[in-house]
């Protein structure tokens, strides 16, 4: 399936694989990027963190590579490797010279396909992932994100942390894993994307040879997804952290999904014309001319089922209550007030200049061609740029009336102790 304006072949194999390939003639490098529909809204929440924790235990070998042969086999021929979990997938990605991948790729594959998942490296890498789930929570701004989206989230699954939590995972067994992997890690739920310096017959010959010997599919507890939370107004919360310099003030609004991708594009523009740039309006108001934040940003993150479009700003403790109000205002007057011409089509070149700089190197195209696989159709991320030149200010108005209500919220707070 090839779409007029999609530069790569989409190929579906006999057993449900799906191989995505561009040729990038002008460069002897080549990415293989595994893109697997087994991130953290797969697991059980009684098994939360095992995807996660999947992607450590991948690489700890088969029956027939021992663990560490496949990272010597990749850096012996220049190449690099490394891999990904988020709530929506993970994927597990190398970097080589073209005429490499031929040897290479069969090591990848095997390890996805056929993960011996050792007794004793489940052990050992478990200690790993405690840790670097006891860092993460030293971490001030990975705490305040993650109790921001169970503020948001409530039930959703994506309000629980994809590291898991170290009581889970002290319960879980190297067999419960192996039924993860071999109920998730199926062809119908896996895209190999190549990119780079090599033609695509011989691709999809690699491919097919590699991708043949997935594992007999083993029984796995349903995931728990949760529903996602009601009509709601204004939910706060405050954390007192020990050794906190500066106080954060964190507003998060719930947006769609994959399904209206083109609302979440305009988000994206909401995002940059009110925070990103010493021009844009919260940056100018409140840190430039009033001085009440020491930095103020926007983001929009598109997840599948639905995503966050978040305000985060670094401040003192007593700045706090004037800045929530003034973004509040802010972003009621989104949907009131006309947007002008010149900061619409600031907004939309800094977005389209972005995109355009993300799709220079094999690995950036094969990561979004991944990206957009897993989520729906690979063809979508040809879409964003006209889309994003399609918008008028009345879109956006009634973009945010629709999406950001000054009266429904969450707002995360974290302060000194």
């Amino acid at each position: 399936m090839n779409s007029v304006n999609f530069p790569a072949n989409v190929v579906r194999l006999d057993n449900g694989l799906t191989v995505i390939h561009q040729e990038i003639t002008a460069t002897p490098v080549v990415v293989a990027d595994v893109w697997v529909k087994a991130g953290a809204s797969a697991e059980p929440a009684e098994w939360a963190g095992m995807a996660h924790f999947l992607e450590h235990m991948i690489f700890k070998g088969t029956e027939r590579l021992a663990p560490g042969l496949f990272d010597y086999a990749i850096e012996t021929r220049g190449g690099m490797t490394n891999a990904a979990t988020s709530h929506d997938y993970a994927h597990f990605f190398m970097t080589l010279a073209a005429e490499a991948l031929p040897e290479a790729l069969p090591y990848l594959a095997e390890l996805l396909l056929q993960a011996a998942i050792p007794a004793d490296e489940f052990v050992r890498e478990r200690c790993v992932v405690l840790e670097e789930i006891r860092q993460a929570q030293d971490d001030p701004d990975w705490l305040g994100f993650q109790a921001m989206s169970e503020l948001v989230y409530q039930g959703h699954c994506y309000g629980r942390p994809v590291l898991g939590t170290e009581t889970i995972l002290n319960q879980r067994s190297p067999e419960e894993m192996r039924h993860f992997h071999q109920s998730l890690y199926q062809p119908q739920n896996m895209t190999v994307v190549i990119a780079g310096g090599l033609p695509l017959e011989p691709t999809i010959e690699m491919v097919k040879h590699g991708f043949r010997a997935f594992a007999q599919p083993s029984p796995c507890p349903p995931a728990s997804t949760g529903s996602l939370p009601d009509a709601w107004g204004v939910r706060r919360e405050t954390l007192m952290l020990p050794r906190l310099e500066q106080a954060r003030l964190m507003l998060a609004w719930l947006g769609p999904g994959i399904e209206d991708v083109q609302a979440a594009y305009g988000l994206d523009l909401l995002a940059v014309i009110l925070a990103e740039g010493r021009t844009s309006r919260l940056v100018r108001e409140l840190r430039e001319e009033k001085q009440l934040v020491q930095d103020i940003s926007a983001s929009f993150s598109l997840q599948r089922d639905c995503s966050l479009f978040t305000i985060h700003a670094w401040l003192e403790p007593e700045a706090i209550d004037r800045v929530e109000a003034i973004v509040c205002d802010r972003i009621a007057a989104l949907a009131e007030s006309p947007i002008g011409d010149a900061e619409l089509n600031r907004a939309k070149r800094l977005l389209c200049n972005d995109y355009a700089f993300s799709t220079e190197t094999p690995g950036q195209i094969a990561g979004l061609y991944g990206y957009y696989s897993t989520l729906a159709q690979p063809q979508m991320c040809t879409t964003y740029t006209p889309t994003i030149q399609a918008y008028g200010e009345a879109d956006l108005q009634r973009l945010a009336r629709q999406y950001l209500k000054p009266d429904r919220y969450a707002a995360t707070v974290l302060q000194p102790a």
